[in-house]
């Protein structure tokens, strides 16, 4: 193969376009199931919530890897040491694999509630200690948020994706509050994530799989402790402003949104 076919093979990749992204998009898709049957057997027959944890973050790392996903992270040093709620954008179906490849094992998932009724995924979200918000059920959506809230006042960390979940076009949308809302009542920093090339990778409405580099950002925390952090809503505000100024893409929360501080915002 010469340069320049080797060139078009590669954009053929990236675009998801031709025999090249097919069989790309197959490939990606036949290693994801193998990565995520593995991670599920680890989930089965380890003890311990850590342990698991670890295990399944190397199945979705040992996925990146073996499909070929560039992963460029920098900031994990603003992670501290001890308990914080982690608030990322959500562009791709890949962004909880992507997050629980690269955040310590003491931290749990908040996810949509709908997930409970796909039996593999819900037993290996359950086995690594994720929690689950009803979008639609408003006394069940209230327990939910109530149980979160007592959960990061018991100083449980936790990954939160507050758009509650993604589009397929390019852009941040308005975050819901009940995150923010935790992180004041439990006095924990709020740690921003941006997520980049995921939407290009696998977006709302594709199939199969494109190649691609990922980056993330781990950006330096908010403390709700600051004066100017004292409502749930000014402290989402900030925190959107922050991930909006690295992640280059549009603005688009409407103006005067209003959202439920009950609802915590799942993936």
């Amino acid at each position: 193969m010469n340069d320049v076919d080797a060139q078009e093979t590669a954009h053929k990749l990236e675009d998801g376009g031709g025999l090249a992204g097919t069989v790309y998009g197959v490939y990606g898709w036949a290693s994801l199931v193998v990565c995520v049957s593995a991670a599920i057997f680890f989930a089965l027959v380890t003890p311990g919530l850590e342990r698991r944890r670890r295990l399944v973050s190397a199945a979705a790392r040992g996925w990146l890897f073996i499909a070929g996903m560039r992963a460029r992270v920098s900031g994990r040093s603003n992670i501290p040491d001890g308990h914080c709620i982690v608030v990322a954008n959500h562009a791709s179906y890949l962004d909880g694999l992507i997050l629980q490849a690269f955040l310590p094992p003491r931290f749990s998932f908040v996810i949509k509630g709908e997930m409970q009724k796909v039996p593999l995924a819900h037993f290996l979200l359950r086995r690594i200690g994720s929690r689950f918000v009803d979008r639609f059920v408003a006394s069940a959506s209230s327990r939910d948020a109530r149980n979160l809230l007592k959960a990061a006042a018991a100083g449980e960390s936790m990954a939160v994706f507050p758009e509650g979940t993604f589009h397929p076009e390019a852009g941040l949308h308005g975050f819901r509050p009940g995150a923010f809302a935790a992180a004041i009542k439990a006095d924990l920093p709020i740690v921003p994530v941006v997520i980049r090339g995921s939407r290009h990778i696998l977006p709302a409405r594709r199939v199969l799989p494109r190649h691609g580099t990922l980056r993330l950002d781990f950006l330096s925390p908010l403390r709700p402790g600051d004066p100017e952090f004292q409502k749930s809503r000014v402290l989402a505000q900030a925190t959107r402003q922050r991930i909006l100024t690295v992640l280059d893409e549009p603005d688009l929360a409407p103006a005067g949104r209003e959202e439920s501080a009950r609802d915590m915002g799942p993936e």
